[in-house]
C-alpha cells in the first residue's frame, strides 16, 4: 500500500557533474533533498521511483545514470558521481537522478525503478500505479516529473500560453489531493507542451487507487521557462495500516 509520495522535477542542473560548483537554483536542489528525505523518513518497505522514458518498462537498482546524451565525455555516473561498474546498465535520466536523490537522503533499502512511457494512456498509468503500490506492505513512490517546457521566450519549446493553466491544473491538483484531475489530464496537449511528467503523475493517481491525500508544495516556480514543482503526498490512512513511527 502506498504510505507516502513525492515529486520532483528531473532537470539536466540537478546533476552537479553539468553544473559544476556553481549551485544552480539551489532552492530547487534543497527542495528535492528535503522531499527525498521525507520519503526515507516514512520508513518504507520499499522506494518505487517512476520516471518518463521510452518505453514502460522496469530497471535494474545496479543501474547507473546516464549522462551522455547532456555530457558525452562523462558518460554513465555513479550514484554520487563516481565511475559507474561497466555492467550496470544505463538509466533513464530522470530514473537515475532519484535514485540520486535518495542516496542523498541516506535511503539503503529496495527500490524498485519503472520507466513509463510518454505515449501511455491515463488507464495505463493508473494500472501501473496500483501494481507499484501493491508492492508491499508500506510503499513510498518517488515520481521525477517536469511540467511544460513552453512557459517563456527563451523556454526550450518557446512560449505557449496554454502551460500556465495546464500546469496551474496539475499544481491544484496536487494541493489538493485531487488524483481524478490528474487522470483527466489531456495527453495530447501535455505532449503539445512538453509537459514529459504526464505519465508519472497519472501513475501517482493510480497508486492512491482513489484515496483521500494532502499534498504540500515546497518549490513551484520556472527558472528556465519549464515548470519545476516539488511536492510531498500524504495519503489518509487505509485500513489496517500504522504511521513510520509507530512501527515497530
Amino acid at each position: 500500500m502506498l504510505t507516502a509520495a513525492a515529486l520532483c522535477p528531473a532537470p539536466p542542473l540537478l546533476a552537479r557533474e553539468l553544473t559544476g560548483a556553481d549551485p544552480v537554483v539551489p532552492e530547487l536542489r534543497q527542495a528535492c533533498l528535503d522531499a527525498a528525505a521525507e520519503l526515507v523518513r516514512s520508513a518504507p518497505d520499499v522506494v518505487a521511483v517512476v520516471g518518463t522514458a521510452d518505453q514502460t518498462r522496469g530497471f535494474s537498482a545496479r543501474g547507473a545514470l546516464d549522462l551522455a546524451a547532456y555530457a558525452p565525455a562523462l558518460g554513465r555516473g555513479g550514484r554520487e558521481g563516481a565511475a559507474a561498474p561497466r555492467s550496470a546498465d544505463p538509466l533513464p535520466f530522470p530514473l537515475g537522478l532519484g535514485c540520486r536523490l535518495l542516496d542523498q537522503a541516506g535511503y539503503a533499502g529496495q527500490l524498485v525503478l519503472q520507466a513509463v512511457s510518454e505515449q501511455a494512456s491515463a488507464a495505463e498509468c493508473a494500472a501501473l500505479g496500483a501494481r507499484l503500490a501493491a508492492a508491499a506492505s508500506r510503499v513510498a513512490l518517488l515520481v521525477m516529473a517536469d511540467g511544460s517546457a513552453r512557459r517563456s521566450l527563451k523556454a526550450p519549446g518557446y512560449l505557449d500560453e496554454r502551460s500556465f493553466a495546464f500546469d496551474a491544473q496539475v499544481t491544484d491538483a496536487i494541493r489538493d489531493g485531487d488524483m481524478a484531475a490528474l487522470l483527466a489530464l489531456d495527453a495530447g496537449l501535455a505532449r503539445e507542451l512538453m509537459a514529459t511528467g504526464r505519465p508519472g503523475w497519472q501513475v501517482l493517481a493510480g497508486a492512491l487507487a482513489g484515496r483521500r491525500a494532502a499534498g504540500l508544495i515546497s518549490y513551484c516556480d520556472d527558472p528556465f521557462g519549464v515548470a519545476y514543482l516539488v511536492a510531498t503526498i500524504s495519503p489518509a490512512p487505509g485500513p489496517g495500516t500504522t504511521s513510520g513511527r509507530e512501527r515497530g
